[in-house]
């Protein structure tokens, strides 16, 4: 990697897969910030000044990708990033780069934002996401269910991915309400034509219940643990 910023700390990456339990294959590989011992992404970011975060965040991408590369990575790849980005052209266009210099073809990149740094401007974000998805690059909702926007996001811009929020997600077996608002979350989604990914599950009673509605992505424990700097191997349990 290229040498860090002064103002920043040194980092790299773990990776974590989402998988296609119905096709039983890597759908995508989630980039996730790590130390270079492999601390924590909260313990790095959390070194990182507010008025370095933006130049951070467009850095973590670039980096996470040319990793990616490097390991060979053969499936599409999810990356986090702030909503600034999306208004720094800067950002984005480095983004795409760096896909360039890696021969990471573009339609396999998905940037991810949480559904909370969202609300503020929904409109807005909108219609700046969708001049970069038309240039090719996804984009995912993760945390979606978490906060109070929830499907009033989806009204003013429709994701290509949604990530359940792991709340909604631990234990839904045993649990009527969270059931009723995921069946509805899926719905709308197979209606709009977004995916829906079950991130953070960790036992074969929450896998069983998702497959069993109808969901395919999944993301968690169950399958694979973030791997450092490379990617780990994929258990896939029956469906009990």
């Amino acid at each position: 990697m290229e040498p860090q910023s002064a103002f920043d700390p040194s980092f790299t990456f773990a990776f974590q897969p989402i998988v296609d339990a119905n096709a039983r294959e890597v759908f995508s590989h989630e980039a996730l910030i790590r130390g270079l011992s492999n601390e924590p992404a909260y313990r790095i970011l959390g070194q990182v000044r507010a008025d370095r975060l933006l130049a951070f965040d467009q850095k973590a991408r670039v980096e996470a990708i040319g990793l990616a590369a490097r390991l060979g990575i053969d499936s599409r790849l999810n990356l986090n990033f702030i909503p600034q980005s999306l208004h720094s052209r800067t950002s984005i266009l480095t983004t795409l780069e760096a896909a360039d210099r890696f021969h990471l073809p573009i339609d396999r990149l998905i940037l991810e934002v949480t559904e909370g740094a969202v609300i503020d401007d929904q409109a807005q974000f909108a219609e700046v996401i969708n001049e970069y998805r038309g240039l090719g690059l996804k984009v995912a909702i993760d945390d979606f269910g978490a906060g109070y926007s929830g499907l009033n996001l989806l009204t003013d811009f429709q994701p290509d991915q949604i990530k359940l929020d792991m709340k909604l997600v631990r234990g839904i077996e045993h649990h009527g309400p969270r059931q009723a608002i995921v069946h509805a979350i899926d719905q709308v989604c197979r209606d709009l034509g977004i995916d829906v990914i079950a991130e953070g599950v960790e036992t074969v009673e929450e896998y069983a219940w998702l497959t069993n509605a109808g969901v395919r992505l999944f993301q968690g424990y169950l399958f694979a643990k973030p791997a450092f700097e490379s990617f780990p191997p994929v258990h896939y349990p029956e469906n009990g």
